[in-house]
């Protein structure tokens, strides 16, 4: 008996759709809004205030394609202009631990992250730069 739940998806599989909802949660702009979400219905431009740097129409179609997936729901009131409130679904609520932790793991490790980068990319420099009478064999 194996050890791992028999599931009918298998997300190494090149052609499972599971790989579509990965690359839609692996998408830094539908992770914001996904966290955005965890404390209750936001409007439109509340979040394209909060999510710096987020255009309008990246915005739109964020939200639409996580609508489509039944991650968060769309609520409009009949107002003067007409309101549209956006929340986590129940499905979407499911994500939010996971949603968090992963974004705020970057604020948490960015140092880590950034020192990382310079030494890596100090070795990279280093390894490139030919030495004085050392060749080579090509």
């Amino acid at each position: 008996m194996s050890t791992q739940e028999e599931l009918p998806y298998d997300v190494y599989q090149d052609r499972c759709p599971t790989r579509l909802v990965l690359d839609r949660l692996a998408d830094k702009w539908a992770l914001l809004i996904l966290d955005r979400l965890k404390d209750g219905p936001v409007r439109f431009n509340s979040l394209k205030r909060d999510i710096m740097r987020i255009t309008p129409k990246v915005l739109s179609e964020t939200l639409r394609k996580l609508e489509r997936d039944g991650l968060i729901a769309r609520a409009v009131f009949a107002t003067v202009p007409v309101t549209v409130e956006y929340s986590l679904s129940p499905l979407g609520d499911t994500l939010t631990d996971t949603v968090s932790a992963l974004a705020h793991w970057a604020e948490r490790n960015m140092d880590a992250v950034l020192a990382a980068q310079a030494a890596y990319d100090a070795a990279i420099t280093a390894a490139a730069i030919p030495t004085p009478g050392l060749h080579r064999l090509r």
